[in-house]
């Protein structure tokens, strides 16, 4: 399994409007699309020094899943205009990484 982990920082105003865009839109929509060999996402706040960070963790089963989300370079990040609007900065490309351990003892 492959983990494709992105972060994107919006100021403390934009952050209630980014995650309700990113929970209510944009998760959906992925959802949405039923690529074979996604497996979900994970999507984590936190308040840093200067704003709000965000960070998405999506689990595809292959990096050729991964492709088939995100196009060639697999590396680049995909970000709707929409949730540029709202962001302050995010990072180009995302971090991938094989999944070498996944416990979970009861859902969040």
């Amino acid at each position: 399994m492959i983990s494709r982990i992105w972060h994107g920082w919006t100021t403390p105003a934009n952050a209630d409007a980014y995650q309700q865009l990113l929970l209510t839109t944009i998760v959906p929509g992925i959802t949405a699309r039923q690529l074979r060999g996604y497996h979900g996402m994970r999507v984590d706040r936190r308040d840093v020094a200067d704003g709000v960070e965000f960070v998405t963790t999506m689990f595809f089963s292959s990096i050729d899943a991964v492709v088939a989300f995100a196009g060639m370079p697999y590396e680049r990040c995909v970000v709707p205009a929409a949730a540029q609007a709202l962001l302050a900065r995010y990072d180009a490309d995302a971090a991938h990484y094989d999944v070498l351990a996944l416990e979970s003892t009861s859902p969040p």
